[in-house]
């Protein structure tokens, strides 16, 4: 087992500052872009920072010799670096950029694209159940229509952007305590895309994109639930130079009167009157495909289900789940002579 503390070169006392000093002082020793350095130490003096510099995983592990919080994918040993900045010289620094450069993992940067949005959606039960498409109007930053967001008047030319000559990207020096390090980034003058427009479209200013009103279509599949989200990819907001963000759709299903969803089960109830649940009967019933007839079985008991097969949620495969019909048994609040004299009857017969 790793003895982070003897890694570093501190006492077990090491207050939050000694801990900090002694890393900051081997990674500026041991990183790999430096002439003489040493990667695996390197990486191992993170490791052992990642743990003693989080107060819940150095108790975890003083107390157990190892932590349980786990790494996540977060930098080394469970370290979110991306978060972590300081000053060098006068001169801010971002530790997740260095990482990232180097190793990729938790401090890499993920590829740029536009902005996500979301919208919501009310949807009646039944276009819940068996699926609709909706059209809906949002405003949003989308491809320019006058240059199909090249950026450019229309009959006029690209160029070669000056300020990264043509390369899309430019190339930026920073110092930190590690040493002086070299960032990409793209360049804000072509947003990455090399060329840059002789004559700027009016429209969108020479930027590709433009805000608009835009119908999307939006197809619910059959069988979705309330809550449930619709991710449709590059249908967000566009960008200069790069991909377009998601959309994503909440769903909010209406409750009806009559049915309520139990997984791939529609349930509803049935009143039913009580010489109907001693002798049995047929009903009539509006189900989300319209009528049936159901069986009520003589002696049905109260809340018993009746199930009607292939009258539920879609599930897939052209299979459906069940229609549950609960008995509700009426009975009456008042008796007449007559009614009462029959029951009575009953009463004699042990019913």
């Amino acid at each position: 087992m790793k003895d982070y503390y003897q890694i570093l070169g501190i006492q077990k006392s090491a207050s939050e500052d000694e801990i900090k000093k002694a890393f900051r002082s081997l990674a500026h020793k041991y990183h790999p872009d430096k002439k003489g350095g040493d990667e695996a130490k390197f990486k191992e003096a993170s490791e052992a920072y990642a743990v003693l510099s989080d107060k819940k995983k150095r108790a975890e592990y003083d107390a157990y010799g190892k932590t349980f919080s786990g790494a996540g994918g977060q930098g080394f040993g469970g370290f979110d670096f991306s978060n972590f900045a300081g000053f060098e010289n006068g001169v801010e620094f971002d530790i997740g950029d260095i990482f990232g450069e180097f190793f990729g993992g938790g401090g890499a940067r993920k590829q740029r694209r536009g902005r996500d949005i979301s919208i919501d959606i009310e949807l009646p039960f039944r276009d819940a159940i068996f699926g609709t498409e909706r059209r809906v109007m949002i405003s949003k930053v989308t491809t320019c229509d006058v240059c199909s967001g090249t950026g450019a008047k229309k009959g006029t030319a690209m160029r070669s952007c000056k300020t990264c000559n043509g390369k899309g990207q430019i190339h930026e020096a920073r110092n930190s305590f590690f040493g002086s390090f070299t960032s990409v980034r793209a360049c804000p003058e072509c947003h990455g895309r090399r060329e840059v427009p002789e004559s700027p479209c009016a429209e969108c200013q020479g930027e590709g994109v433009a805000k608009k009103q835009e119908e999307i279509r939006v197809n619910v599949p059959a069988g979705v639930e309330n809550g449930e989200m619709i991710r449709m990819p590059g249908r967000g907001e566009a960008a200069p130079g790069i991909p377009a963000g998601d959309l994503y759709v909440k769903l909010h299903v209406k409750t009806d009167k009559v049915f309520t969803r139990d997984g791939t089960n529609l349930v509803m109830s049935l009143p039913v009157k009580l010489t109907d649940a001693l002798l049995g009967a047929e009903y009539r019933i509006h189900t989300l495909d319209g009528e049936t007839t159901v069986s009520v079985p003589q002696g049905v008991a109260h809340g018993e289900f009746i199930r009607v097969r292939g009258r539920g949620v879609p599930s897939g495969r052209g299979q459906r789940g069940d229609l549950l019909v609960r008995v509700s048994i009426e009975f009456p609040k008042k008796l007449s002579r007559g009614a009462k004299s029959a029951i009575e009857e009953l009463r004699k017969e042990g019913l």
